[in-house]
């Protein structure tokens, strides 16, 4: 019998069958703890997060969007566990008014999860068993609501506001382990201070995150990183381990040593011992490294500063495939709401991407998922079906009987 390769038609929308995905026990439990529907007649929380996925998933630019692509969807709403579509002042209140940490909360519980299901080997090749990436990326506003970062504009012109994205993610399941939003012009480094993560764990950062005083803090709990040093560092050697030349475009350690950096503590002068490692890649670029562990190799230490580039195209998915160029609402709880239900969103559609086992792009499942959004097609259906099943199945239409023969 050959395989059938046919779209099945099913008695949900592919939304409703996102939302399954969302244990709904958990998600009554999480409203009574943060008491999300207290003083809310109407617009309950369950309302309020299917409507923040449909504009999310529909790329909507605006709640009013939102609002009246739902209405348009009343005979398929009985599939989201809504009896009717909301107002748009109902709508936009419930953004503004409703803690943002009710949706932090839930998106925490998800990952909580799905976090062993999404796990995979890209740390093979590594010694250390959990690899924990931070990086920050900045969403611009066009109004003052957060301040903004870096020079006031020339001519008396004003900057626009700003928020910062933090995340700390787990290299093996890549989902954020912890996450903090904040005002653009919060400086990196603060950031640090805020991450707990077991004993004899790797984090790795970009230099914007060099902090000595929070590394030496690293060490004396057997927290280990790998950074990228400064330019404009300051250091002593005590030890040159290793150095060698290499020809332009052999990658490869170039050279590796023991070096001690001071800062201050209440103006206490204070010093912590640190590696240097010196690498050159295949292009015959250098990069010089530093780390507070002893033990891995120089050129470990160089594979696992690459595997920081994860976290990169986390957030080049995040900004590429949803809407976050315009927000649902002027005030910040509602700004945070739309960030976390996009976070929630795209852990949704990574859950979708692995379980229907296609080898199909992220930008591309976001895609199909956005055309069929209210189709009732099974959405692993329509995820696996491939080019060559499209011709098959129009091949087989073409040779159906037409209506208006030539």
């Amino acid at each position: 019998m050959s395989k059938n390769t046919e779209i099945k038609l099913v008695g949900q929308p592919i939304l409703s069958q996102l939302l399954q995905l969302v244990d709904k026990w958990t998600f009554k439990k999480l409203v009574a703890e943060k008491k999300s529907d207290h003083y809310y007649k109407a617009f309950k929380s369950w309302p309020h997060f299917v409507t923040m996925m449909f504009g999310i998933f529909s790329r909507c630019d605006s709640m009013a969007e939102t609002c009246e692509g739902l209405m348009a969807m009343s005979g398929k709403l009985n599939h989201l566990d809504l009896e009717k579509s909301p107002a748009k002042s109902s709508a936009g209140d419930g953004l503004r008014n409703r803690n943002n940490e009710f949706f932090e909360a839930l998106y925490y519980q998800l990952t909580k999860r799905y976090s062993s299901f999404l796990s995979d080997s890209r740390t093979h090749g590594l010694t250390v068993k959990e690899l924990f990436i931070v990086d920050s990326t900045t969403i611009r506003l066009f109004s003052d609501i957060l301040k903004g970062v870096g020079r006031n504009p020339k001519n008396d012109g004003k900057k626009k506001g700003g928020l910062k994205v933090y995340m700390l993610i787990d290299a093996v399941q890549s989902v954020e382990k912890f996450m903090k939003i904040t005002a653009a012009k919060m400086h990196d480094k603060n950031f640090l201070s805020e991450i707990q993560v077991p004993q004899y764990s790797m984090l790795v950062f970009d230099r914007a995150y060099n902090y000595y005083k929070q590394f030496n803090e690293w060490t004396e709990k057997k927290i280990y990183f790998v950074t990228r040093q400064k330019s404009n560092a300051v250091y002593t050697v005590l030890k040159t381990v290793s150095e060698i030349l290499l020809p332009k475009k052999q990658p490869g350690v170039l050279k590796e040593e023991h070096i001690e950096v001071t800062y201050k503590v209440k103006k206490e002068v204070k010093t912590l011992v640190l590696r240097r490692i010196c690498y050159q890649d295949e292009k015959g670029r250098q990069y010089v490294f530093i780390c507070n562990n002893f033990i891995i190799t120089a050129e470990e230490i160089a594979l696992i500063y690459k595997k920081r580039w994860g976290i990169e195209l986390l957030f080049k998915k995040m900004k590429q495939n949803f809407q976050l160029h315009y927000f649902y609402g002027e005030n910040e709880n509602a700004i945070r709401t739309q960030v976390w239900c996009t976070l929630i969103a795209q852990l949704l559609l990574t859950v979708l991407q692995k379980k229907s086992a296609v080898k199909k792009a992220f930008s591309t499942v976001a895609t199909l998922v956005r055309i069929h959004l209210v189709s009732m097609l099974d959405v692993y259906d329509l995820l696996k079906n491939t080019s060559r099943s499209w011709v098959k199945a129009k091949a087989n239409n073409s040779a159906q009987p037409s209506l208006f023969p030539k």
